[in-house]
């Protein structure tokens, strides 16, 4: 089958396509027939060997895919051949024509959903429902406030809040990604770009209250000023930073806020069935709508590398082996 392969750390140039032997399902293993593979940024920081968590090398890229059962190993009955699955991570990697997966780590695909759609699903709805409910515990008719809302976390957060019954404000860098997030269900957009006036909109949009939530992206821009924009007992909640950051710890104090971490590797296994029956759910009753903002073959995911750290993201972008 066709892979790509990393040998060395470093930029996208060192993504290669190559022949690789056909992965064999083991006792509780599944084989996918890949569709369609997400392209995530944490894809990006495992590959220029600067991430914390190190990829064994040489490894095929990729958490996230979406297809049909090619094979399964002895004692797997949750899924047979040629059924629509995704996948939640994976042991082989999703850049490949073939994946090999846990039976634990594959989920069914509903009709409605594309294969690229549904390689859309596991990092950014994982992250974005973790990121709500199980850390920021947010509760119905609180507001939360998505940063980069256009992107695949900022979408699938936007939708999640609106099921749950959130107050929506987003904010995105373009006017393409606001109307996006708007179509998803946030009641107000504003744009990231006007920092640190936009700030002052959220004061008047919540009467001087704060928000309940944050969803945080980018901490190393944005934790001093959301820590003024929160709500008593307000909680920010860290999905993404690229550097460091200084804040005045009594912006916490004075509000009794809560500043959480959070990364899909500290997911354990009872977490990740709750986070995925919900997801299933959603993608088969309508509220989950995965948006793909762009497609390109396997061999191009250098290309695709580069793309997703550039500003101004607009939903998922994913590869078709």
């Amino acid at each position: 089958m066709k892979a790509i392969r990393v040998h060395q750390t470093g930029g996208p140039e060192v993504m290669r396509l190559e022949d690789v032997p056909d992965p064999r399902p083991e006792r509780g293993q599944v084989v996918v027939r890949v569709r369609a593979a997400g392209v995530n940024p944490v894809d990006t920081y495992l590959r220029s060997g600067l991430y914390p968590i190190k990829a064994p090398l040489p490894y095929t890229p990729g958490l996230d895919a979406a297809g049909t059962v090619e094979a399964v190993g002895d004692g797997v009955s949750r899924v047979r051949a040629g059924d629509r699955v995704y996948t939640g991570w994976n042991l082989s990697g999703a850049y490949a024509d073939l994946v090999l997966c846990t039976e634990a780590q594959v989920h069914p695909l509903p009709g409605s959903i594309t294969f690229q759609q549904g390689a859309a699903v596991n990092t950014p709805y994982a992250t974005a429902f973790r990121a709500l409910h199980q850390r920021g515990r947010a509760l119905p008719g609180e507001t939360v406030l998505v940063h980069g809302a256009s992107g695949g976390v900022g979408v699938a957060a936007v939708q999640l809040a609106r099921a749950a019954g959130l107050r929506i404000i987003a904010t995105a860098g373009t006017a393409k990604g606001r109307d996006l997030a708007g179509e998803q269900g946030a009641h107000h957009v504003l744009d990231h770009r006007k920092a640190p006036d936009y700030f002052r909109t959220i004061a008047e949009l919540t009467g001087g209250r704060g928000v309940d939530v944050i969803l945080e992206m980018l901490a190393n821009v944005n934790l001093g000023m959301d820590l003024k924009a929160l709500a008593p007992g307000g909680r920010v909640v860290v999905i993404g930073s690229r550097g460091t950051v200084e804040i005045d710890p009594r912006d916490t104090m004075g509000r009794d806020a809560a500043i959480l971490g959070m990364s899909l590797y500290n997911l354990g296994a009872a977490d990740a069935a709750c986070i995925h029956a919900a997801l299933v759910a959603g993608l088969e009753n309508g509220t989950l709508r995965p948006i793909v903002g762009r497609e390109l073959p396997l061999r191009d995911a250098p290309r695709a590398h580069a793309l997703i750290m550039e500003p101004g993201s607009f939903g998922k972008i994913v590869l078709i082996p």
